[in-house]
């Protein structure tokens, strides 16, 4: 059952009684963050992912998963982080080692689009989808805090072609990695380096292989 606590706008000082939510465990059953009755809400003054999600565990299977992080907005138009019990010194749960990747053999130029989603959600991110903004060549793919271009042609990516993924990246203030089933040009490996774009050439089975350092570093982290 989800919990309410009284919550007081630091800005109007206007009370409010705010219920937590509840969101689908893989499990099936509910689970709701608990909320901290003691301490102040916080209001939001800027945006940033890792400040916008907390970790919360499933009281059935006992699953650790990441939820949106409670908040309540007022009428004077604060909007309030409401504080959730035991985060600071919640233990971070241990990283269970990733499975081996399993690529797909590469034939056509859907089947490139194909190796580098899977890839990506290899490595980690979510909800990878054809991107809002269609590059010049190629294929744009979106996920949570990311951006990727796929170039499936049998020309060598140019330096100008890395740029242009870089650029939109920052326009969105995330990531970015370029797949290429025909490799690079020199100096769009060397604009690469300098921007911190990992370059991954996609062989015929469907593996990416890492061209740079920044892409080696990705595929042993993972996102």
């Amino acid at each position: 059952m989800s919990e309410s606590v009284p919550v007081r706008c630091p800005a109007c000082r206007r009370e409010h009684v705010y219920t937590a939510p509840s969101y689908p465990c893989a499990c099936g059953a509910p689970v709701t963050p608990c909320l901290d009755d003691t301490a102040e809400p916080t209001p939001v003054a800027h945006r940033a992912w890792d400040e916008d999600w907390v970790t919360v565990s499933c009281g059935s299977c006992g699953r650790r998963d990441q939820w949106p992080r409670p908040e309540l907005g007022c009428p004077c138009g604060a909007v309030l982080r409401v504080p959730v019990a035991g985060t600071a010194s919640a233990p971070a749960p241990a990283p269970e080692p990733r499975p081996a990747f399993h690529p797909v053999t590469i034939r056509t130029a859907l089947d490139a689009i194909t190796a580098a989603a899977l890839y990506l959600r290899w490595l980690g991110y979510r909800d990878i989808r054809r991107a809002d903004q269609r590059p010049p060549s190629g294929v744009g793919l979106a996920a949570r805090g990311l951006v990727a271009h796929v170039d499936p042609t049998a020309r060598p990516a140019s330096r100008r072609d890395v740029e242009c993924l870089w650029l939109t990246a920052m326009t969105e203030d995330s990531g970015c990695v370029y797949f290429s089933l025909a490799g690079y040009a020199e100096d769009a490996q060397e604009g690469a380096d300098a921007l911190g774009v990992p370059l991954f050439v996609l062989d015929l089975t469907g593996t990416p292989q890492p061209v740079n350092g920044v892409a080696d570093e990705l595929g042993a982290r993972g996102a």
